[in-house]
């Protein structure tokens, strides 16, 4: 018995020894990518006025030359530092990039075109859709790179219309151009969400055997997954606001309503995902709902930890996904079923980019010209330029695509198939030529589409606490006498924003709290009721000017 005892203890400490080291090594893994973040972060500082480069491709570059290094030491097996998993994407990634988009958008301006921005978010996601699935499966069936069948074309389609406005995003002025702006960053989440459930809808249905009744419940999957995923997004965020605002913690302490809109926040999202939801839709809202109501509930010293709070880790996570994007482009695993056929691999990421240009030109146009119509006053339509700029900020393609592609494409990161790895390498290729090539492109154009307005002015917004602030253009010379299809969309005074607005004072604000609901505690730093008061009067004096000056117009 003695012999065995010893063998089995000898077993166990070779068995420890190896988790040693295998934990040693994931120290050192960790320790070398927070290095390199901080190093993504020093050099996009000291590049930031660089007319060809932005933090998205730096942190690209950089990972690009990190794998080369990698890949050089290890004697090429392998390029990176983790195993990408699209989980850690999705649960841990992409929640605080959605949600600091919904918590710091300028709501005005994004419900004032969400017309415009459900158009080319959501229709043109599914026009782009078609077009990419109808010409990958066109192509690729003559091309014979593997055996792909209709779930996996349409799930190519869903894939390659996910968009990333990051670069086009970091390069406008909100102030100078705020519809163009709003136009932009609004098309750009809800175009990731109408992908996503795209994405999740063909994978829930047997598109093998397509028929009438599929594709009826395909639509209706979809739109359920849009209105229960907005419902579901408001609930959590009107919830947060009750809570805070009944229970009143910043007058204990502040870190716990910190923690307690942190936690909300990402509950949302684990909620969503709990039920089959589009996490990306709720988590958005839900960052909308809780800016207008929950942050104005906390304490003024909780307001700007949170404002910072949730900006610093949208900021870090998305250095994160180009850095790592940038690395894993580089996988050998990958590349070596594709190594002898390169030709293939080639026309295949060429095809993919050409259907991207085209079915990203096949809804702007048109549908900016259908939006157009609706319009009379010349500065609220959409010029080419504007329109140019509009097809090109989508044209570039990032994380979201490349987690969609693993995880229709790989098990577990890793890949088996040549027909797979193909798909693999070529969306690796896409993203990286459209990030770079494009991203570099991006501030030049715009540049020469969009030259410096001569005219803007700042006015206050209906929310002066908000997280932004507020800006529109000044009112040109229109002398077009406006429809009542104009007048019910600008002016304040006749739209249903005039009508929210009033429902929200009498019924929502005094439940939910919010601007001019806050709790007051004496000795808080939150804002004296009289100064919010005079803002609330400052506030209705500049609407009413504004109203004034667009009806004479």
């Amino acid at each position: 018995m003695a012999p065995e005892m010893v063998v089995e203890s000898g077993l166990s400490m070779v068995d420890f020894g190896k988790e040693l080291v295998a934990d040693h090594t994931s120290v050192v893994s960790l320790n070398l990518f927070v290095a390199l973040l901080c190093g993504c972060i020093v050099v996009g500082h000291l590049l930031e006025e660089n007319r060809w480069i932005n933090e998205s491709i730096t942190a690209l570059v950089i990972g690009l030359c990190t794998g080369i290094i990698i890949l050089v030491t290890t004697r090429g097996k392998s390029s990176h530092l983790f195993l990408f998993n699209e989980e850690l994407f999705f649960i841990y990634l992409l929640p605080p990039i959605i949600f600091n988009a919904g918590f710091q958008v300028k709501k005005k301006q994004f419900f004032r075109n969400i017309m415009t921005i459900v158009l080319f978010g959501a229709f043109g996601t599914l026009i782009s859709f078609c077009i990419i699935s109808l010409g990958a499966l066109h192509f690729f069936q003559k091309m014979n790179i593997g055996s792909l069948d209709l779930g996996d074309y349409l799930a190519i389609g869903a894939i390659f219309s996910a968009t990333d406005s990051v670069c086009t995003l970091q390069i406008l002025n909100q102030d100078e151009t705020p519809l163009l702006y709003s136009l932009v960053f609004g098309e750009g989440v809800v175009n990731d969400a109408t992908s996503v459930v795209l994405f999740n809808a063909i994978q829930n249905f047997d598109v093998s055997h397509m028929n009438s009744s599929i594709v009826l419940q395909f639509i209706g999957n979809f739109l359920y997954l849009f209105l229960a995923s907005t419902v579901l997004g408001i609930f959590v965020g009107l919830l947060s606001a009750y809570i805070i605002k009944k229970l009143y913690f910043g007058r204990h302490s502040t870190d716990r309503e910190v923690a307690l809109m942190i936690l909300m926040a990402y509950f949302s999202y684990m909620l969503a995902e709990l039920f089959y939801l589009s996490a990306i839709l709720t988590v958005f809202f839900c960052g909308i709902v809780m800016s207008h109501y929950t942050w104005h509930n906390v304490t003024e010293s909780s307001r700007v930890t949170t404002k910072h709070a949730f900006a610093t880790l949208s900021f870090v996570a998305e250095i994160f996904i180009f850095l790592y994007v940038g690395m894993d482009a580089l996988d050998i695993e990958k590349w070596r079923f594709v190594s002898h056929s390169p030709g293939k691999s080639i026309g295949v990421s060429s095809i993919l980019l050409g259907l991207v240009l085209v079915g990203r030109a096949a809804f702007v146009f048109p549908l900016s010209s259908l939006s157009n119509l609706t319009k009379k006053s010349s500065h609220e339509k959409l010029n080419l330029e504007q329109q140019v700029t509009i097809w090109w900020a989508g044209l570039m393609r990032g994380a979201v695509s490349m987690a969609l592609a693993y995880n229709q494409f790989t098990r577990s990161g890793h890949t088996h198939l040549p027909g797979n790895a193909i798909m693999i390498t070529s969306t690796i290729t896409v993203v990286l030529s459209s990030t770079v090539v494009f991203g570099m492109m991006t501030k030049p154009l715009i540049g020469i589409l969009l030259p410096q307005p001569k005219y803007t002015m700042s006015m206050l917004s209906s929310e002066p606490s908000s997280p932004k602030s507020f800006t529109v253009p000044l009112l040109d010379n229109d002398q077009n006498t406006p429809s009542p299809l104009d007048l019910f969309l600008r002016i304040p005074s006749h739209t249903v924003h005039h009508y929210w607005r009033r429902f929200d004072d009498a019924f929502m604000r005094p439940v939910f709290g919010g601007r001019g609901f806050v709790p007051f505690v004496p000795g808080s730093p939150t804002e004296d009721p009289t100064q919010q008061w005079q803002t609330e009067g400052a506030e209705a004096i500049d609407e009413n000017k504004t109203i004034l000056i667009q009806t004479r117009r």
